[in-house]
């Protein structure tokens, strides 16, 4: 039996130079064991000036996470340059190569998703979603981007909800925080 935790589910918005990041709360256990439904996958780092979401190995999202703050002090906050120093160091050391996380990497003008082979991606049309309920968020976020004049806020939050709808890794317990 996989015993390994599971986080799922997390949108990033770009709208009116707004970023939204939101993220469920369920984690689950193997493949069938809802284990906690109330974590707290999205976070502000850096004194707040920087908002983290992440997904996959729950250990291994942490401990990114981790590394990416201290790439941040490193580098004076540069979302950018601490963003490819991390995918670097994901790349290189022998530890880091193993994790098993995405995360959603956002300040005031820069959006990033940061996968598990040590990419740094900017996303087209300011959306992205990672986790297992991903390609749900997404597909929502992209239509009420496209369809409507709501807040990046609340088209995270919105896309999240629908993605809880369809996707059993998901659920509606919603955290969003805007930089």
């Amino acid at each position: 039996m996989d015993n390994e935790f599971r986080a799922t589910t997390i949108c990033a918005v770009k709208r009116n130079g707004k970023t939204a990041i939101c993220g469920d709360g369920q984690v689950t256990m193997s493949q069938s064991v809802i284990f906690k439904s109330n974590a707290k996958k999205v976070r502000r780092i850096y004194g707040g000036k920087v908002v983290v979401g992440f997904a996959g190995s729950v250990v291994d999202a942490i401990s990114l996470c981790d590394k990416f703050e201290e790439m941040l002090n490193k580098y004076s906050g540069n979302l950018v340059k601490s963003a490819v120093e991390l995918a670097g160091l994901w790349r290189d050391d022998k530890v880091a190569r193993q994790l098993n996380a995405m995360m959603i990497v956002a300040d005031k003008d820069t959006m990033l998703l940061l996968s598990g082979s040590g990419e740094v991606m900017e996303p087209q049309d300011g959306v992205c979603a990672i986790g297992s309920g991903g390609n749900y968020a997404f597909a929502a976020a992209k239509a009420l981007l496209q369809n409507t004049k709501l807040t990046a806020k609340a088209i995270a939050t919105k896309s999240l909800l629908i993605a809880s709808e369809i996707c059993v890794f998901t659920n509606s317990n919603i955290i969003v925080e805007e930089v």
